[in-house]
């Protein structure tokens, strides 16, 4: 009797995570990002690897074969699934211009101290960054004023306020619509226009999960307007490849640069864990006109996001 009634807790302790995992890899095998919590807990899908193998063990400690095979099907789909989503295309022109492009998330402005000696240490030539309110753009315009003359800003408080700042001469641009600031602009590289576009977003939040999906939707729009121009599309995404919305974003035909560098799962949010467990949310998506030689993260202080920066080629077209 005890033995059978370990054996019935064993299955339980199985059953109960490999149907909770068995719901969000379904989405994803949906493509859907379904409601909450899904949307939240799609963004750490390699994580889930862990109550897997746990409930894996117990299926084997309790002898329930149907919950072995079940578990072992799961982890079938996440070998699947955590590969990187997309296709890639090398640039095939000559090499026109190295561009190299830092994007912060800088949460409320507080990280912006410690992001000034990393633009003055990896001068980037675009910067983009998020959640620069109006004392975070005076200190970058002030301290950047000569290395950075132009720039196009959405000058607001908290976490609406938004910059790009820029060596290339900029024509503004309307931006992308959006609660939080979302501005874009053209660049002159070398004589060469490129499509810059800061994206951030509404995060995933339980009751506005409509906001985050259509504001995704139009950063998609974005991309898909422009296939003739190269497009560098930065920012925090507050996505990860995980999330159908933002492969819709990459279905235009854009590319993660930090995929191509190799690092398409090193983990930007939060920066606290994300040496140990966090997300990859904060991308530098590219247009086919660019290579990518090199993607690092920086943990900033005062920030809950790493800072990426991104070393990229443009090439022209054939």
């Amino acid at each position: 009797m005890t033995h059978r009634r370990g054996r019935r807790l064993g299955a339980w302790c199985a059953g109960l995570p490999l149907a909770g995992v068995s719901v969000i890899v379904g989405c994803r095998v949906a493509d859907t990002d379904g409601v909450t919590p899904v949307p939240q807990l799609l963004a750490f899908l390699p994580w889930l690897l862990l109550p897997t193998g746990f409930a894996l063990l117990c299926a084997l400690l309790a002898r329930w074969w149907t919950g072995l095979v079940w578990g072992v099907a799961v982890l079938g789909l996440f070998a699947w699934y955590l590969e990187p989503y997309g296709t890639t295309t090398e640039p095939g022109g000559p090499p026109l211009a190295a561009v190299r492009v830092l994007t912060s998330n800088v949460e409320f402005g507080r990280g912006t101290p410690a992001l000034v000696p990393v633009i003055r240490d990896r001068h980037p030539d675009v910067v983009f960054v998020a959640e620069c309110e109006h004392t975070c753009q005076a200190t970058l315009e002030g301290d950047f004023a000569d290395t950075y003359p132009y720039r196009q800003a959405v000058r607001a408080a908290g976490s609406h306020g938004s910059v790009i700042l820029s060596r290339y001469p900029l024509q503004p641009t309307e931006g992308v619509d959006g609660t939080m600031g979302m501005p874009g602009a053209v660049a002159d590289v070398r004589g060469h226009a490129v499509r810059l576009q800061l994206a951030h977003p509404m995060p995933p939040l339980p009751r506005q999960l409509g906001l985050w999906r259509r504001e995704l939707g139009r950063l998609r729009a974005f991309a898909a307007a422009g296939k003739d121009t190269p497009t560098i599309l930065a920012g925090d995404f507050n996505a990860s490849q995980d999330h159908a919305a933002f492969r819709r974003i990459l279905d235009t035909g854009l590319t993660d640069a930090a995929r191509l560098a190799g690092h398409d799962r090193a983990p930007s949010w939060p920066s606290r864990t994300a040496s140990v467990i966090g997300a990859q949310i904060d991308h530098v998506l590219i247009s086919p006109d660019f290579a990518a030689t090199g993607a690092h993260f920086l943990r900033l202080t005062g920030s809950d996001h790493r800072a990426l920066v991104v070393d990229l080629t443009l090439h022209q077209r054939e």
